[in-house]
């Protein structure tokens, strides 16, 4: 937990719009020296954005280490294409180097600082606590409440829990998330700041960030999981979750369309639109998150960190959870079993929205904001950074 003298000196460089200052620590370190030595080989060059991002630097500071840890995938290209990695004297591994540092950036830039080092910490233990005693509080609300589940052809959500009930707790903890998101993404980009953003530079940001383009490994034959041979397995099960997690969230917004501008109140038939994007949305998800989380298993062991992995299960853990109580709360929601299936899937989606601003959640946000900063740097003069 960091120290009152500490947390003023935040709060006032939040207030003054500087950086907040990071210490040099033996993950960031570890990158520098790692990064000395692949500048001067440059074997990797072609392989991914980081490469190329390195190339512009003569040192790496503790901003340039967390730029680039975030800026790489973890594809694993360059751990087996490397001549200095295990077991040689210079042992030389990137990724597991990078993923030392993305988990330092999710609790050195996390607002409030102490949720991002009590997640980092406890990654998998809070997420499966929070989920199992959100889904038990929203049980004993129910019991407590009684059995207001009227008798009808289509059971009503709202006539378990009241729609503007769900709504400000749901929306309380979203406006809370994008700030914090907010406040740690902008120290991430202030720490060292690229330049005006141009058009191109976002368009080209866009695409990468939407295309998963640097998943496609150093040939753009895919990553290396298991062993050194490539696959695009990763990358499909990515856009898989990714996309089935944006139509699940259409299909809520384009609920809350029908309920306050067209005066239509859930629960939609199974032709509505909300229905089939949430349909469509949760059988993607549920095959994305699964397909995630068993490539995580079979991860090789000079892949990443050790330390990120229960953050990692943690998060598609929740995800493959919101799925499957949410295809299962739509199939039997005209049974006496729909209470209980809405109040183990309010409970994990309740606790996903309370983890989203420190957990694995967070990676596609500070990976965005590096993508667009190396879109920016590209179209900058040409000149050496040195790190600070």
């Amino acid at each position: 937990m960091q120290s009152l003298e500490a947390l003023t000196r935040e709060a006032n460089a939040l207030a003054l719009n500087q950086p907040v200052a990071l210490s040099m620590d033996a993950p960031e370190a570890e990158v520098s020296r790692i990064m000395q030595i692949c500048n001067a080989c440059r074997y990797c060059e072609g392989f991914c954005a980081v490469f190329p991002a390195m190339t512009r630097r003569l040192e790496f500071g503790v901003a340039d280490a967390h730029f680039l840890a975030n800026l790489c995938h973890n594809c694993g290209a360059c751990l087996h294409a490397c001549q200095y990695a295990p077991p040689h004297e210079f042992a030389v591994n990137v990724p597991k180097a990078m993923a030392d540092v993305r988990v330092k950036t999710y609790s050195d830039y996390a607002w409030p600082p102490v949720f991002g080092s009590l997640y980092k910490n406890n990654g998998l233990t809070v997420a499966i606590a929070l989920a199992a005693g959100l889904a038990l509080f929203f049980s004993l609300s129910i019991a407590i409440l009684g059995d207001l589940v009227p008798a009808t052809p289509l059971a009503s959500f709202y006539h378990v829990f009241p729609h503007n009930l769900l709504a400000l707790m749901f929306g309380a903890v979203f406006v809370f998330d994008a700030f914090a998101l907010s406040v740690g993404v902008r120290r991430f980009w202030r720490n060292e700041p690229p330049g005006a953003v141009s058009a191109g530079a976002a368009a080209e940001a866009s695409r990468d960030i939407l295309t998963l383009r640097y998943l496609g490994g150093g040939h753009g034959e895919g990553c290396n999981n298991d062993d050194d041979r490539y696959s695009l397995a990763r990358r499909r099960f990515h856009h898989l979750t990714f996309y089935g997690f944006m139509l699940c969230f259409a299909s809520t917004s384009v609920a809350t369309l029908y309920h306050y501008f067209l005066n239509l109140e859930a629960p939609y038939a199974l032709a509505s639109l909300p229905v089939i994007l949430g349909t469509a949305g949760g059988v993607l998800l549920t095959v994305g998150a699964f397909g995630l989380l068993w490539l995580n298993m079979r991860r090789h062991p000079l892949h990443g960190t050790a330390s990120q992995r229960p953050m990692d299960r943690a998060f598609i853990f929740l995800l493959l959870l919101i799925s499957v109580t949410g295809l299962a709360l739509l199939a039997f929601r005209q049974t006496p079993l729909m209470p209980t299936l809405l109040a183990a899937h309010l409970g994990v989606v309740m606790a996903l929205f309370l983890t989203v601003p420190y957990g694995k959640f967070a990676h596609g946000v500070y990976r965005g904001a590096a993508l667009l900063r190396f879109a920016v740097e590209k179209r900058h003069a040409p000149k050496l950074m040195v790190g600070e």
